[in-house]
């Protein structure tokens, strides 16, 4: 293992150019610009195709067609950009094309904002990705990774989300495994593709008596990528020497209460723990969202405190929905307060962390 002191989205476009994409779309949008500038500088070194488009909608394009011809497709966005690529969202996951885009994640106009919240990849929740948040920039460059793997053999799109500018734009200590180690854990296979020799059709027209079918095959893989990411998970850990969290990380959840969030709130929700006030279950992967996990990390807690930084607006936070469903389908029953916090990047610090144990019932902080 070699750490160097560098950016965290520099981190993340060294990690993709190791693992060897064919073509990498982007258009710049503050906080995820320096990695599609990054990959842009260093693409002569690794021979991979960069297309510089007019927007988002052209980059997830761009990369839905280089997948469909079977290449290894990258890009990266935040915030408006997200919601441009909407509908090629659901059309790359319905086509099942294999694809990684990683999500500097960052709040949604209106009002105008660029700083971080996770308001962009919770809107896309239902887009049919994989979702990935991860805690800090070591986490996001093993991910990413792990990404291209789980991808290509689940026939899923994978979202990779890390909070903007709080990781990255952070300069810390970060390993980036070298091309040939990523090339042996991650070697690129051949797969079915557009053959102008054998015409094939992608995303057709379906009638009512097929499209529910469709549907449901495409939800039954998705819960099925759960084992996938978890074996990919183990084998990335195997072969680096780095514990990797497949579904949810706990730390020292062996109180009464535990802090439920993800990202780098939950990294800073730790500090609360070490003094004993109450665990911590970050969750790591929203989509497939992992109910089993969570149901055995919370079984005998008195009180459960969901921390996030999203509101699904007229209902609460996206995060405390899924968790008080999932209480309610296992017969648990602890106190359930939901925090909303941190929207458009109002910081949240250890004391507010602190205070939201205090807090009853729902509340934005």
């Amino acid at each position: 293992m070699t750490e160097k002191i560098m950016e965290g989205s520099i981190a993340v476009a060294h990690a993709v150019a190791r693992c060897s994409p064919d073509v990498v779309a982007a258009f710049p949008i503050t906080p995820s610009t320096h990695i599609p500038q990054e990959l842009s500088r260093i693409q002569p070194e690794y021979g991979f195709e960069f297309v510089p488009v007019e927007a988002e909608f052209s980059a997830i394009s761009a990369v839905f067609g280089a997948s469909a011809a079977g290449g290894r497709a990258f890009t990266a966005t935040s915030s408006q950009g997200l919601l441009l690529m909407h509908e090629v969202l659901f059309a790359a996951s319905g086509t099942r094309l294999p694809m990684v885009m990683v999500v500097a994640n960052r709040a949604i106009s209106a009002p105008l904002s660029i700083w971080n919240d996770w308001q962009d990849s919770i809107s896309q929740r239902d887009a049919g990705w994989i979702q990935l948040y991860c805690k800090n920039s070591q986490e996001t460059v093993d991910a990413t990774i792990q990404a291209f793997k789980i991808t290509e053999e689940a026939r899923i799109p994978v979202m990779v989300c890390f909070d903007g500018f709080y990781l990255t734009h952070e300069i810390s200590p970060i390993d980036v495994p070298e091309k040939k180690e990523i090339d042996a854990y991650a070697p690129k296979g051949k797969r079915d593709s557009l053959d102008v020799g054998d015409p094939k059709s992608f995303g057709c027209y379906a009638t009512p008596a097929y499209y529910q079918d469709m549907k449901k095959e495409q939800d039954d893989a998705l819960f099925a990528s759960a084992g996938i990411i978890e074996k990919h998970a183990g084998k990335f850990a195997e072969k680096f020497g780095r514990p990797q969290f497949a579904f949810i990380e706990e730390y020292k959840n062996d109180k009464d209460a535990a802090i439920i969030s993800m990202g780098s709130l939950a990294e800073e929700a730790e500090l609360v723990a070490d003094e004993g006030l109450a665990g911590v279950v970050r969750v790591k992967c929203f989509r497939p969202f992992p109910r089993d996990a969570l149901k055995k990390a919370l079984q005998g807690k008195k009180r459960v405190v969901i921390l996030e930084k999203d509101v699904s607006f007229g209902l609460g936070g996206a995060l405390a929905t899924e968790v008080k469903s999932l209480l309610f389908e296992a017969g648990l029953a602890p106190e359930v307060t939901s925090i909303i916090c941190g929207l458009g990047g109002k910081d949240v610090s250890v004391k507010n962390i602190k205070e939201a144990l205090q807090e009853k019932g729902s509340a934005w902080m």
